[in-house]
């Protein structure tokens, strides 16, 4: 999975490449504002991945194939619900999306075309969440990076072939994505549909079993609101960088980006535990679930102490990577030693929520979120106002590690209560 994640920054940079030959930076900041309105509606609409994940992992432990079964048609209803939601509102997205970003007219046009396209994939882009949180709660990594590397490879290929070779643009770009979310979704329903046929039918009335879907309901509003208050953190960090100076905003910009790449190599590791601690609690086994805990714990730590060296070694280079500005080079050097051990003070957090999505435990893993980002915004404050950017960055280090130590503080009592020991 870890395979799987890291192709998804390479989709990004080759889509960003694809529009940045047409030589117009209006279409670049439309991709970009575009990118970023899809940014806040999918991560919405995550917990039909991680929602998935924690229910097939403990029905699969509990070897109720039934249930894994029925988990996945509950998700892909409410996938396929849900995405003919977002075209009805395709326009209203792209206009508040717009208006949030306040670019140029220009940037605004392409954003909109690019948005409005993109939008039709919807249905598809929601059931290959379910599709992905099925295979990888049962454990079938292999098959999910299969399938992701489908999506992605597909993606890149044909945005290159209609955005540059036949000259479509921003247009072609998002076409491209559109053809990829359907070959996906069409592929991975084949493999799904072919394997349960194999099974017995469903029992009358198992999709509509009213305690099952009020679990999943309960469980995937927890899981949204962990997602919204996780991007408005990274959103007030680029509020309270920009207040220090468009320098700073850049620099910062530049720099999240070893974050996010190093969280895409984290999460691998949070789908792992997602996976084993759900299959352990479904089985009532704790040594399983301490183990899976204890190792992807240590798996964990030294991914991103191997991330975090690397990037010490070679950001610098990275830096000059992304922007050929001298200034905000020599800024985001300054700040590099923060960006480069976010993937330390982060691994816990990624891993926790992990565990917690497995054990759909998500209630603990909402108000842990929300104690944290208590604790964020005091950082913000206080840490920024004393000691600029260096405060900034302070405050979110506090941030990961606030969330991955108070979950680890309630993962005793829960999993005596789980296991009765």
């Amino acid at each position: 999975m870890m395979l799987a994640y890291v192709t998804t920054p390479l989709l990004g940079l080759v889509d960003t490449a694809v529009i940045g030959q047409l030589g117009d930076a209006a279409l670049i900041g439309g991709l970009a504002a575009g990118a970023i309105v899809f940014d806040v509606v999918f991560a919405t609409f995550n917990f039909l991945r991680s929602g998935t994940t924690g229910l097939v992992a403990q029905a699969y432990g509990r070897g109720d194939r039934p249930e894994e079964q029925a988990v996945f048609w509950r998700a892909f209803v409410v996938a396929l619900l849900l995405g003919c939601l977002l075209i009805l509102c395709a326009p209203l997205i792209a206009e508040v999306g717009g208006r949030f970003i306040g670019g140029e007219e220009a940037v605004t046009a392409a954003m909109a075309t690019y948005v409005l396209i993109r939008l039709l994939s919807a249905p598809f882009a929601l059931t290959n969440y379910a599709i992905l949180g099925y295979v990888l709660g049962r454990g079938e990594a292999t098959l999910g990076l299969a399938l992701q590397l489908v999506l992605n490879v597909t993606n890149i290929v044909f945005s290159v072939i209609l955005g540059l070779w036949l000259g479509w643009g921003i247009a072609g770009v998002a076409w491209g994505t559109v053809i990829a979310e359907v070959t996906a979704a069409l592929i991975g329903l084949t493999i799904l549909v072919a394997r349960f046929r194999k099974l017995p039918p469903l029992a009358r009335g198992a999709l509509a079993n009213v305690q099952a879907l009020g679990a999943m309901f309960a469980l995937n509003r927890d899981i949204m609101i962990r997602s919204f208050v996780l991007l408005g953190a990274f959103a007030l960090f680029a509020r309270q960088g920009a207040q220090l100076g468009t320098l700073t905003l850049a620099a910062n910009a530049v720099l999240m980006n070893f974050f996010l790449l190093s969280g895409y190599f984290l999460d691998g590791f949070a789908t792992a535990a997602e996976q084993l601690a759900g299959r352990a609690l479904g089985a009532r086994h704790r040594p399983a679930f301490a183990r899976a805990v204890k190792l992807t714990a240590w798996w964990g730590f030294c991914v991103a102490g191997l991330v975090t060296a690397l990037f010490l070694l070679f950001g610098a280079g990275l830096v000059a990577v992304v922007t050929t500005a001298e200034d905000v080079r020599a800024t985001a050097a300054i700040y590099l030693p923060w960006a480069a051990f976010t993937a330390l003070s982060g691994v816990l957090a990624f891993q926790m929520d992990g565990v917690f999505i497995g054990a759909t435990w998500s209630r603990d893993m909402r108000n842990m979120m929300l104690l944290s980002f208590a604790a964020y915004i005091v950082g913000l404050l206080a840490l920024g106002s004393a000691f600029g950017n260096h405060g900034l960055w302070a405050a979110l280090h506090l941030f990961l590690l606030a969330r991955g130590l108070s979950l680890l503080s309630v993962l005793p009592r829960r999993s005596r209560q789980a296991f009765g020991t």
